[in-house]
């Protein structure tokens, strides 16, 4: 029955519905069977009330007319029986008729002792059974969520590389947290609710036909009215809830592509700009959730108006047959009727159900679509073959590539090459030309379109992934660490390896002395990516992670580049040394942008325009005069190998840089317990809405006096069955027929008003209040972002679920909360002014409806934040895995990720499934209230009629009016869920929003001044990272440079150079000493204004997901910067011919964190942002560092076009780039050890005459 309901009220998607549920187990099935039959049980408990209702008022009535028949004079009464003086008066026939049964006097009293009972012994039924429908149903729901995120995490874990290329991590995020939530809110309690309901429905209509048939069909006759309202609302929310979700899944991925770049927003001065990007996704959403609103308005107020046209006909038909024809009595009336009024009341009430069911279903969709997509390499597939023996021979025949996400650009073109077992092979070639490519090919990250990679003679498509790429180590150009240990880092490569073999690895790796001199040693946590390191210390460790794999296969993609040239020649002659026995059968690739580390290789493979041009060892491709000789030529000054053994243990550089010891307490500091938001400050954010709140508020208050006008208009029909005057009865049923005609009206155009304002205010409130998050997490210093808790995913989701969750105080909530007041506000009125005896004892078990919402709400506040707690640490843990999908993959630990994300499920699994518990008490003690109600008033109301004479009219006009006002109560309480996790969420979003920022952004704070020269000074400088106070990173900096003057920085990793960058741009102020700019302390100086003369050019350039026009004019965020001047910065960054050689020129999209580019396009797009800027400042970190010699030959002389007339600051690790630098700052443990010029210097033949002769330790 249940079944066809579903399908009369979701004509086309009734099979899509069931869908949600194919994660149950026959135990959950069985589950949900048992609750569903409570429900069924527990829906059929107020039609059979409803005989006990009939009865009773049948016993009334028969009291009333005895009364008014012993008025008469000529009647009179002897042993309990009445006896007539006049057997003629008519009303003698109209007793006979009606009240043979009740001849003798009515014992009222006795008579409702009887009913009492009953009521009782329903309500102690409902108890059980409303308990187990609820406790039941979530439980079960508890276990498929669980189910449905475990699998579609480890379904997206498992997808190609290729996939994660067209679909953006942030996006991926908002739907593991919003998507899932809404699946469960459709296969949980509402579910219950909605068969309750449903049931309802079904047996009132029974109880209608077994009551009077004739008025059942005339009610019934207009009931499909009702369903097809309900039926179209379902299919249109769904539609628009589908919409609605789309919109801030892109909002989200601006919210997450943000701040995972906050230093760049932040040196840009762009946090106004990407709030405005991400409100614009935001106002999508946003229209889609107001028309949402109003299409529940517009069908809520068409339902409601046709029940009170209901009434009005039924009361009127109804009372006909009881006067005119005599087919019912007055008890049969009421039960009909309201047998038929609470079916379709309950199936207006099931279409909230409806709402959730249809958004659970738009969201299962999209997440079921993932489940069921077969990824085109599947990781965890065990098809393949395992080779018994491995050489290492790997060959690429004619092998032709693009990516998924650009098909229309080739990068291999008919790719032939042969590396041989055992040898080092060295790929060179222009940025571009498909070297990076090559190796994810042989990683099998994507599959060649045409031609295939062997591995000894078996394409690597037929052999076993896993096994594949266990045989491979890579050390990728930005080498990932994950958020652990650096031991723990290093176990990534291989499981089950000992202590031993970690320190093994470190030391060949050159990382182990670093390592020890730090507090916690192997225990120390890199941070999230491994920011708490320096460049050269998560090169070092991803280094030794490759080797601990011992793999027979080692990529080294450009691995050393991020080194300085003291770290590196040691690095290098390390890997040199593994990599040299030839009878270890090991094969390398190398692909290195600094020739002078490949010059040891045994086959160099030179690549231009994805193919292998030309192939020989070093010094027969210098005689070719080809792609090799080109680079060499252009790289002047090759720093070569130093052959001192003695450097091989000289990185014992005090390694004081950038790495990050978190000390325990940091990290497990206490999660503050948040106190619930006051509700008067969340509607300070809905001020601007007033007027929609106050028209919503008047539509509810009209809504809210609707059902005590009811229970006033119902009363005084049961009353005139006690007139003896049939005129008399007619005109008085007549007139309350009209009233109801009139109510169902203004109900149709109140109930529109309150959706469609109500919609429009809390759409407003998300979006505002999702701004100003977003704004206050910008508007913050970038050492809050260091903070673990605040990484990019913990903070999206909170983006994502706080501000939507807040509407459970506002918007429609205040709706319902007013039409609940109002409600309870007329009812006492009402209930008071006739008979306040009767209204105390009735209000006695008010308190105890309110008591259980008020209990179900402080239950589930505690949950909604153990719960958020638990979701945000697995969040974390997937917004990582998929954040870094291609370094997991390549180490073949996609499955370590998918067993920590389950193991970080477990915990909210188990406060789920402790709510069922306690939520079906509550629920159920809720539900059984309202019958032990009606026991205790209907008895003593009993005994007022009978001692104190009071009309049954009025004894039913206060109970109804009461309980009435008491279910509007349970009905305000049953939001308090939503209520209570609102203001926990409003808490969240109010101590973000709180927070003062130790630096502040705002453009009045600080002095700014005209003519801004450049001229800076680092005076005793003295800082720690606030994460790790115990590390001393600048230890009396002190250096100064005038304007127009290039200082370079120089020393080894993690000596403080990046640091001191990051004091001038005021990401954080010194502990002790001063920056001075222009002479002004920069703690004085406005932060807009400073940082927009500062132009910066980083190591690992951020891109964002636009254009590349969009992306250099990034650089100056407070104009509109138009083509001429962005054409002109590109020629400038010698970038404009290779943009013009694209097919959207300058509208190309550069992909996800500048994916679709390499790193020497991605550096000169970076260099044309700064450019544009057109700052007094520049600084450039390692500006040259990844790129190859071509790319750095042209780069280098943009950079120095850049230079010209303005203060620059670099950091080199190649001296060959700094030569000309005014002054040359040399630095060792956070301070400088000496300064001149090139010339001065060299002629000191201290520390920098060294680096640059041999590169041997500063220290």
């Amino acid at each position: 029955m249940i079944a066809k309901c579903f399908i009369y009220l979701f004509p086309n998607n009734v099979s899509c519905y069931w869908t949600q549920f194919r994660f149950a187990t026959w135990k959950d099935t069985l589950m949900m069977v048992v609750g569903g039959l409570c429900a069924l049980v527990h829906g059929a408990a107020s039609p059979l009330m409803l005989l006990v209702y009939g009865m009773m008022t049948d016993t009334f009535v028969a009291y009333e007319l005895e009364v008014q028949e012993l008025a008469d004079p000529n009647k009179t009464c002897s042993n309990n029986t009445i006896t007539w003086n006049n057997d003629s008066d008519y009303n003698w026939l109209w007793l006979t008729l009606h009240l043979h049964f009740l001849i003798r006097l009515v014992d009222i009293e006795a008579q409702m002792t009887m009913f009492a009972y009953y009521y009782v012994g329903i309500g102690l039924g409902v108890l059980i059974v409303s308990y187990f429908q609820i406790a039941l149903w979530v439980s079960a729901a508890a276990k498929q969520i669980q189910r449905i995120r475990k699998t579609y995490f480890r379904k997206i874990m498992q997808m190609e590389i290729g996939w994660f290329d067209c679909n953006s991590v942030g996006e991926l995020n908002t739907r593991i947290s919003d998507d899932i939530n809404k699946i469960n809110n459709a296969i949980a309690d509402q579910v219950s609710i909605f068969i309750e309901r449903i049931s309802t429905f079904i047996f009132g209509f029974m109880v209608g036909f077994i009551g009077g048939w004739k008025l059942t069909l005339v009610v019934i006759a207009v009931s499909p009215l009702i369903g097809l309202a309900a039926g179209l609302m379902a299919m249109a929310v769904a539609r628009l809830t589908g919409w609605e979700l789309q919109a801030y899944a892109k909002a989200g991925a601006v919210a997450d592509e943000v701040l995972s770049s906050i230093r760049t927003v932040a040196a840009f001065g762009g946090e106004d700009k990407e709030a405005e990007r991400y409100d614009k996704n935001l106002i999508e959403a946003q229209n889609w959730g107001v028309k949402k609103g109003t299409v529940i308005g517009v069908f809520q107020g068409f339902l409601w108006c046709i029940i009170f046209l209901c009434y009005a006909l039924a009361f009127w038909y109804g009372s006909k047959l009881v006067i005119e024809t005599n087919e019912l009595s007055p008890g049969t009336l009421v039960q009909v009727f309201f047998g038929v009024l609470m079916a379709a009341m309950n199936l207006g009430q099931a279409s909230p159900c409806l709402e959730a069911f249809a958004s659970g279903r738009a969201a299962a969709k999209t997440i079921f679509d993932t489940i069921d997509r077969e990824p085109e390499i599947d990781c965890f597939s065990e098809e393949g073959h395992r080779l018994d023996k491995v050489k290492g021979d790997i060959k690429f025949h004619n092998v032709t590539f693009n990516y998924p996400s650009r098909p229309e650009v080739k990068i291999l073109n008919n790719l032939s090459m042969l590396i041989r077992a055992g040898e080092t092979t060295a790929i060179v070639g222009p940025s571009g030309s498909g070297k990076s490519t090559a190796i994810q090919l042989l990683q099998r990250f994507y599959d060649p379109k045409d031609g295939m990679v062997t591995l000894d003679g078996h394409d690597i498509r037929s052999l076993n992934l896993q096994w594949l790429r266990s045989l491979i180590g890579i050390v990728e150009q930005e080498p990932v660490l994950f958020s652990t240990t650096i031991a723990e880092n290093i176990r990534y490569g291989r499981p089950g390896v000992t202590m031993d073999d970690i320190i093994q690895a470190t030391k060949e790796a050159n990382a182990y002395n670093f390592i020890m001199e730090l507090p916690q040693r192997f225990d120390t946590l890199v941070g999230e990516g491994g920011g708490q390191m320096s460049g050269g210390q998560k090169q070092r460790i991803a280094i030794a992670r490759a080797l601990i794999r011992k793999p027979r296969i080692l990529l080294l993609d450009m691995a050393t580049s991020a080194l300085d040239n003291e770290s590196e020649a040691v690095v290098q002659e390390n890997i040199i040394e593994i990599i040299k026995p030839a009878r270890m059968g090991r094969t390398t690739i190398t692909i290195a942008h600094r020739l002078s580390t490949i010059h040891n290789a045994d086959v160099i493979v030179g690549f231009e325009h994805g193919q292998a041009v030309e192939r020989g060892t070093h010094n027969e491709l210098l005689e070719k005069k080809g792609v090799f000789f080109t680079l060499v030529t252009l790289q002047n000054q090759g720093n070569d190998l130093p052959n001192d053994k003695a450097s091989q243990g000289s990185a014992s550089e005090k390694e004081t840089g950038s790495i990050t010891v978190k000390s325990d307490q940091f990290l497990e500091e206490a999660s503050e317990h948040v106190e619930p938001a006051p509700v008067a400050r969340i509607l300070k954010y809905n001020k601007s809405e007033w007027p929609y709140m106050l028209i919503g508020s008047i539509g509810a208050a009209i809504n809210g006096s609707v059902n005590p006008i009811y229970a006033i208009l119902f009363s005084q029909i049961l009353g005139t069955f006690s007139i003896l005057d049939v005129d008399e009865q007619r005109v008085q049923i007549n007139g309350i027929c009209i009233l109801f005609c009139a109510v169902a009206v203004t109900s149709f155009f109140s109930q529109f008003l309150q959706g469609y304002a109500f919609g429009k205010s809390g759409e407003l409130l998300t979006r505002r209040l999702r701004k100003v998050g977003f704004q206050a997490m910008l508007r913050q210093e970038v050492a809050w972002f260091d903070d673990p808790r605040n990484s990019p995913g913990a903070l999206t989701t909170r983006l994502a679920s706080d501000a939507s969750m807040v509407q459970g105080a506002t918007g429609s909530q205040i709706g319902m909360i007013v039409n609940s007041l109002t409600n309870i506000g007329a009812a006492l009125i009402i209930a008071f002014y006739f008979s306040w005896k009767l209204s105390l004892v009735v209000m006695c078990f008010l308190p105890l409806i309110g008591l259980s919402g008020a209990f179900q709400a402080k239950m589930l506040t505690g949950f909604a934040n153990e719960d958020k707690k638990a979701m945000e640490t697995a969040g974390q843990v997937s917004s990582e895995a998929l954040a870094n999908i291609r370094t997991i993959a390549g180490l073949a630990k996609e499955s370590t990720f998918v067993d920590t994300y389950e193991q970080q499920l477990e915990a909210p699994y188990n406060s789920a499934k402790k709510k069922a518990n306690i939520y079906g008490i509550c629920f159920a003690f809720s539900q059984c209230v309202i019958f032990m109600t009606y026991a205790a008033a209907f008895r003593y109301g009993g005994y007022l009629v009978s001692s104190e004479g009071l009309h049954y009219l009025v004894v039913f006009r206060v109970i109804s009016s009461i309980v009435i006002s008491g279910t509007a109560l349970g009905k305000a309480s049953s939001f308090t869920p939503d209520y209570a996790k609102a203001k926990t969420a409003a808490a969240q979003l109010f101590i973000l929003l709180d927070r003062v920022p130790k630096i502040s952004l705002s453009q009045t704070d600080g002095e700014k001044w005209e003519n801004f020269k450049g001229e800076l000074e680092f005076i005793n400088c003295k800082f720690t990272y606030p994460t790790r106070p115990d590390i001393q990173v600048l230890n009396g900096l002190l250096v100064s440079v005038k304007p127009g003057q290039t200082l370079a920085f120089v020393g080894s990793s993690g000596c403080g150079k990046s640091t001191s960058v990051q004091l001038l741009e005021r990401f954080y102020d010194p502990d002790e000493g001063t920056v001075l700019i222009d002479g002004r302390p920069s703690h004085t100086v406005n932060v807009p204004f400073l940082r927009a003369q500062i132009g910066i050019v980083s190591q690992e350039p951020v891109l964002f997901d636009c254009s590349i026009a969009e992306n250099i004019q990034y650089g100056d965020n407070t104009r509109n910067v138009s083509m001429e001047e962005i054409v002109d910065a590109a020629k400038k960054a010698f970038l404009h011919d290779f943009v013009m050689t694209l097919p959207d020129k300058y509208e190309t999209q550069v992909g996800a964190q500048g994916s679709q580019l390499s790193r020497g396009q991605k550096q000169r797009i970076a260099i044309a942002r700064a450019i544009v800027r057109n700052p007094k400042i520049l600084l450039l970190d390692e500006a040259t560092s990844a790129l190859d010699t071509e790319s750095e030959k042209t780069v280098q002389a943009a950079l120095d076009e850049a230079r010209r007339g303005r203060t620059c600051i670099v950091i080199a690790h190649r001296l060959s780039t700094i030569q000309n630098a005014d002054i040359i700052a040399v630095m060792s443990q956070g301070a400088v050890i000496e300064s001149g010029s090139h010339e001065t210097l060299m002629d000191k033949r201290a520390a920098y005459y060294k680096l640059v002769t041999t590169g041997a330790p500063i220290s």
